[in-house]
């Protein structure tokens, strides 16, 4: 688990192609300290495991769906990458809960600026247009950004200047691809709405079992969850 919080950008050095997927060789400082071998770091998102340290760099296996469904089949040597090391129990979650699971990939339609800050729009895969909203969370390329505008086809994060300063975004120009990760939170009550819909998927319990709520077999409910703190 992550926080969308970046601590260092590092570079990719190396990508050695595997038929298995790849190995990606990444210069870093910041994100060594306390890291061990199987210990988990995003890369610019999605969530790689540690496989070999060194004193400046680690060495992260990339999965073929993982390089097929995010842009790191993309980046060559040289490419910047943000990092983060994964969130320990009783850190400050100052970001969102961020899984490191790609959902779909972006690309930035406009960079425009915007009093202080810079405003980023991204266009909106359809699969993810459920689980944007306005004021809500999205971390594209591994970052935590507040949602500032949704449409049909794009959305609009704000960017604070230190943001802008310590991660990738500092040289993001239109055209260019991105990862995005939608809210965890967002995900799953979509999913237990669907459940109360009549809609489950093969692997979850049918609805009106009172799985959710312990109620008398109505199943999960929009009201439900308005009541409850939703």
């Amino acid at each position: 688990m992550f926080t969308g919080l970046i601590e260092e950008v590092g570079v990719l050095r190396r990508k050695v192609r595997r038929e298995t997927g790849a190995h990606l060789h990444i210069a870093a400082t910041r994100v060594l300290q306390g890291v061990a071998i199987g210990d988990s770091i995003a890369v610019s998102g999605p969530c790689l495991t540690v496989v070999e340290l060194g004193e400046q760099h680690f060495v992260a296996d990339c999965m073929p769906e993982t390089l097929a469904r995010s842009t790191l089949g993309e980046l060559r040597p040289g490419a910047p990458v943000n990092l983060e090391r994964a969130l320990a129990l009783g850190d400050r979650l100052g970001g969102h809960m961020v899984a490191g699971h790609v959902d779909a990939v972006g690309e930035v339609l406009a960079v425009s600026p915007r009093g202080i800050s810079s405003e980023l729009r991204i266009s909106l895969p359809a699969v993810l247009l459920p689980f944007i909203a306005p004021k809500g969370s999205v971390a594209v390329d591994g970052i935590s950004l507040t949602v500032v505008e949704v449409g049909q086809t794009d959305f609009v994060v704000g960017i604070i200047p230190h943001t802008l300063s310590v991660t990738t975004l500092a040289e993001v120009a239109p055209g260019q691809r991105v990862n995005l990760e939608s809210d965890l939170i967002a995900r799953y009550v979509h999913r237990a709405l669907g459940f109360a819909e009549g809609s489950p998927s093969r692997e979850g319990p049918s609805p009106g079992s009172g799985w959710a709520n312990g109620t008398d077999g109505a199943g999960l409910t929009e009201d439900f969850l308005r009541r409850h703190g939703y």
